[in-house]
């Protein structure tokens, strides 16, 4: 697909970032570049309304989830395409109000993600997005606050996976992303 190239060659490898034998794949040239965003937008929207909605017994998605912080640059405008609600997942402690909470394992310990308590219905059907699934750990707590406050998660969304790492196993709905990275 020539639009996946394109994308990927508008990230910016940083060797060794942030520590030695990692490569750091940075989105904020292809964000920078107007047609490569739009590009990137108009992806996501293809999928969604081509293959994710039709999962769907509604045929509708209802919400976007958006994972703290790079998924609140994506998700609001596809939400937006879609005539979907836009909800943020934030780290603990950022959301005013009653918020539902989910741990998640990082590298170096435990993390909690929230939403608020209303920001969902039950059985609304929702998509998660974000820019990068590593091992998986905030995706997966993302998608339990979802389910705990009665919504259907239909699939994740990603603009890069790191696939060696084997993430979608510990997903409780299909995954998608743009760009896989092996190594």
């Amino acid at each position: 697909m020539a639009d996946v190239e394109y994308l990927r060659s508008l990230l910016r490898p940083f060797p060794d970032w942030p520590k030695k034998g990692i490569v750091f794949l940075d989105i904020f040239p292809l964000l920078r570049d107007p047609v490569g965003f739009e590009t990137l937008i108009t992806h996501f929207v293809h999928r969604l309304t081509s293959h994710t909605i039709g999962q769907s017994p509604t045929k509708k998605i209802d919400v976007v989830v958006g994972l703290d912080a790079r998924g609140f640059l994506l998700g609001p405008i596809i939400a937006m395409r879609l005539g979907a609600a836009f909800v943020p997942v934030r780290k603990k402690g950022k959301l005013p109000g009653e918020t539902v909470h989910a741990e998640y394992e990082k590298e170096y310990g435990v993390d909690v993600f929230e939403m608020q308590a209303d920001a969902i219905q039950s059985g609304q059907n929702v998509v998660i997005i974000d820019d990068l699934i590593a091992t998986g750990g905030s995706a997966k707590a993302a998608g339990e606050l979802v389910a705990k406050l009665g919504g259907k998660t239909l699939e994740y969304l990603f603009i890069i996976e790191l696939t060696f790492l084997k993430a979608a196993s510990k997903l409780d709905a299909p995954m998608y992303s743009i760009v896989k990275v092996d190594d």
